[in-house]
């Protein structure tokens, strides 16, 4: 499948002396500056009908410029019908509510069975657009909201604005220990130096930062809500693992799991039998667009944190621990 691309501009004074590829970014904003730069080096730019494939080649005023290209279908995973709870859904964007048990892009280990391609059954013509649409990921247990991109220029805007963090992702969780207070992890992440499949807070990692406050105290645990600037691998797994308040139930960053001293019978059956790391994605928060209108969602939290929850508040009132 493919979709053809027909642009046609005229360049002003304020694109005078600018790259090609730069003044095209400008013109046509619908289009990432990485795509535009392909579409020159293929040759389907041309300036006053003649083709111009150098990205760096300067523009002047009044030059009138065509572009001619295709997209090609970016997916070659297969559609597969497998249920997606969307929570909202238009001509450009859908926002899906992420079960535990989905994994968000085909890898090692799954290679279908994916929200990729349940997207690519739900709307096959997202097969033309990178990644099939999405903008960011959820890791395979986390829960809650998506945003997907139906269309290249809307996922173009999507990624626009998740780099200048004007897209806000609220978490809740559930960590190890009781914090006094809120705050944040500003503290670089990158691939743990031995465990290929772990992240780890490195000097040499990408930026992190991580915004946090209590939102319940318990008698050794601590509920919170995190925000996001960054969207690193793992990051609030790891981020809260650093400070030493692991997530309840994480596989990889929580360590050896931790007997609770003094728990009621429930709540060490409910921990016992918490096998995700307990965080879920309850808030989004983004412009749309196209229509530039300011949007948000929320996720009921899942019934298994639920029922976590429920079990520390019952330990807490147990042992009668007062604030």
């Amino acid at each position: 499948m493919t979709q053809h691309v027909e642009l046609n501009g005229v360049f002003n004074d304020t694109h005078l002396g600018m790259r090609l590829d730069q003044a095209l970014a400008d013109l046509f904003p619908d289009y990432s500056r990485s795509r535009i730069k392909e579409w020159i080096l293929a040759g389907n730019v041309s300036l006053d009908d003649e083709v111009v494939t150098r990205p760096r080649e300067k523009v002047l005023v009044d030059q009138v410029v065509a572009v001619r290209a295709t997209l090609e279908e970016e997916v070659s995973s297969k559609p597969q019908d497998i249920a997606l709870d969307i929570v909202y859904e238009d001509d450009h964007i859908l926002v899906i509510n992420k079960t535990a048990d989905l994994v968000v892009h085909p890898g090692a280990g799954n290679g279908d069975g994916t929200i990729l391609n349940a997207l690519l059954f739900h709307c096959p013509e997202i097969a033309n657009v990178p990644r099939a649409g999405i903008v960011h990921r959820l890791d395979k247990d986390t829960t809650g909201l998506m945003v997907v991109a139906k269309t290249v220029p809307a996922q173009t805007h999507l990624v626009a604005q998740l780099q200048a963090r004007e897209i806000t992702r609220e978490y809740e969780a559930i960590a190890h220990g009781t914090l006094t207070a809120g705050g944040l992890v500003d503290a670089n992440i990158g691939r743990h130096p031995q465990k290929r499949t772990h992240m780890a807070v490195t000097e040499i990692g990408k930026p992190a930062v991580t915004h946090y406050r209590i939102a319940e105290k318990f008698r050794s645990h601590t509920r919170l809500r995190l925000r996001l600037e960054t969207g690193r691998t793992h990051q609030i797994r790891v981020h809260m693992a650093h400070i030493k308040h692991p997530l309840v139930g994480d596989p990889l960053y929580q360590g050896r799991p931790r007997p609770t001293k003094g728990a009621t019978e429930e709540l060490q059956q409910v921990l016992k039998g918490f096998r995700r790391q307990a965080l879920h994605a309850v808030k989004l928060e983004l412009e749309h667009p196209v229509t530039s209108e300011w949007m948000q969602w929320y996720a009921p939290v899942p019934e298994d944190m639920v029922q976590l929850t429920e079990a520390l508040r019952k330990d807490t009132a147990e042992r009668g621990m007062e604030y």
